[in-house]
């Protein structure tokens, strides 16, 4: 049989069920048993099938597409952590026969574009990216019963909507106590933008574990921006040119990390021997090593990780189950970052003296 020939039509012969049947266990309908379902998705995934998204609209009643709203405004979402959040949804999207509309507008259009979802039926569900501490989009979408599923969180309680998250607190918070165990009393935080409340969180984990060690939170060692190259980059010049440097350095995510490597390259100082770095890493396809042996090594960075593809995946998976099942309630997933431990952290040395006046203007 040829893979890329198979129809909802020869699929339904190979299994021996209806094409209804079919269609309605790929889509996730709860009338289908557990067993049929599952005989059902490893029959496609065995045959390739990829079903049209039209056909199962005109089967099911429904969009047969997740939307995904990105606001232009002076902080873009569009970033390689949203692509790769992205890759990671479109691939169950694809599995189920769903589509991906992307909309991108200006921000105060964003509250329309959600409208017209629901009043024009466009889509079955969206994804709600990058929450703000109280964020007016979960009422919003309430008020309108359009199903949604948040990539974070927007409260510290468990919220009455469904939510994927990674512990940013507990994350902060042990990364902090791992820089303190290993002797590191300065210890500084590159942190992102804390209206967005994974930001906020990590800076609460990285306060709460300086407050049990009893070390003093130095506020020109905590910064707050958009997680970019030239942001690492620009802060770790002004910190270790100044009088009294952080002898190591928490950071929100890779991108800035790597301004700061640069920035310590050109001082003379080393990650590891000079200066510990612990950074979020969110597994950014763009970064992973490549080939077997290069897996193997030790990492440059020590970090913790969590890859924000596989959020997208879950998070993909969670909106299809909420649109085939609504009356099961929100659901609430809150996983944990690894620590890897890599070749940038060591036992702190004693308090450096500060660079002189050459490396400062090099």
């Amino acid at each position: 049989m040829a893979r890329d020939t198979i129809n909802l039509r020869r699929l339904s012969e190979v299994l021996g069920l209806s094409q209804t049947t079919v269609s309605r266990a790929l889509n996730g309908f709860p009338e289908v048993n557990e067993k049929t379902r599952a005989r059902v998705v490893e029959a496609a995934r065995r045959l390739n099938y990829r079903p049209s998204a039209s056909a199962a609209s005109l089967a099911t009643g429904r969009a047969c597409a997740i939307g995904h709203v990105v606001p232009l405004a002076e902080h873009m979402m569009i970033n390689p952590h949203f692509c790769d959040f992205l890759a990671g949804a479109g691939e169950v999207y694809a599995q189920f026969g769903y589509e991906m509309l992307l909309r991108v507008v200006a921000q105060p259009q964003e509250t329309d574009v959600y409208r017209d979802f629901a009043s024009r039926g466009r889509v079955d569900g969206v994804v709600v990216h990058g929450p703000l501490t109280g964020d007016p989009r979960i009422p919003l979408l309430k008020s309108l019963g359009l199903p949604f599923v948040v990539h974070g969180r927007c409260d510290d309680g468990g919220g009455d909507y469904s939510w994927l998250d990674v512990n940013n607190r507990r994350a902060f918070s042990r990364a902090t106590d791992f820089l303190a165990d290993l002797g590191h009393r300065r210890i500084a935080l590159i942190n992102g933008l804390e209206a967005m409340n994974f930001a906020y969180r990590r800076r609460q984990g990285y306060e709460s574990a300086l407050a049990a060690r009893g070390l003093e939170r130095d506020p020109a060692l905590v910064f707050s921006e958009d997680m970019v190259e030239p942001y690492g980059y620009r802060v770790a010049r002004q910190m270790f040119t100044g009088p009294n440097p952080p002898t190591a350095v928490l950071v929100s995510s890779v991108l800035p990390a790597m301004g700061l490597v640069r920035a310590l390259g050109e001082l003379g100082l080393r990650p590891g021997a000079d200066v510990s770095i612990i950074a979020f890493d969110d597994c950014l396809s763009f970064l992973q090593p490549g080939g077997e042996a290069k897996a193997r090594e030790v990492p440059f960075l020590t970090v913790m990780r969590s890859s924000i593809r596989e959020a997208g995946r879950r998070v993909a998976e969670m909106i299809l189950e909420q649109i085939a099942a609504p009356e099961t309630g929100p659901r609430h997933e809150l996983w944990e970052a690894e620590l890897v431990i890599g070749r940038s952290t060591a036992p702190c040395r004693r308090q450096r003296a500060p660079l002189s006046a050459a490396a400062k203007s090099w």
